[in-house]
């Protein structure tokens, strides 16, 4: 798929048909996070591959919007260490983003779809992949092929007007 396609195609997903993830699709996912551009190269974040249907069953619970985990092939679960000010947990946050978003685009180029969940229970999260206390689970992506078909460019989008998300030289 050209990268153009995949932005167009990338939307989140979160029921998946039951089929695994090959490890070298799941290994260029997590490439393309390890690569994404951190703040003064920071890369102050960890990624947690999660394959086992017990484990993914457990992380469904640490969050009301992370339903589609259990059912996901994979997760990548995204950890950062607490910042050592406010300025950092931005950097740091903004980071956890464009890897985020580089691994959903990876994801999208191999027919793979992704939907990201936050986490609340932090105590729990820690337990159920071993984090050390140091540091705080952020975000979870659950991976796998759609339910509903193949990926494709998005044709009606649910977005506000591009004119009027769009300023050009002045808001």
């Amino acid at each position: 798929m050209e990268t153009w396609d995949a932005i167009r195609a990338r939307r989140n997903v979160r029921s998946y048909q039951d089929r695994p993830v090959p490890a070298e699709d799941l290994e260029r996912i997590l490439e393309a996070g390890w690569r994404s551009p951190s703040a003064s190269n920071r890369q102050r974040w960890d990624f947690v591959l999660v394959t086992d249907r017990a484990v993914l069953g457990e992380l469904a619970t640490i969050w009301r919007g992370a339903g589609h985990i259990a059912s996901s092939a994979a997760t990548i679960v995204l950890v950062l260490p607490e910042p050592e000010s406010d300025r950092y947990r931005l950097m740091d946050e903004y980071d956890l983003g464009q890897a985020t978003m580089l691994m959903l685009l990876t994801a999208t180029d191999l027919g793979i779809g992704g939907g990201h969940s936050a986490v609340g229970d932090q105590e729990a999260a820690r337990r159920i992949l071993g984090v050390p206390a140091t540091h705080r689970v952020a975000y979870m992506i659950g991976l796998g092929y759609p339910d509903d078909g193949p990926l494709r460019p998005v044709e009606r989008l649910d977005r506000r007007p591009y004119d009027e998300v769009v300023h050009r030289g002045r808001w």
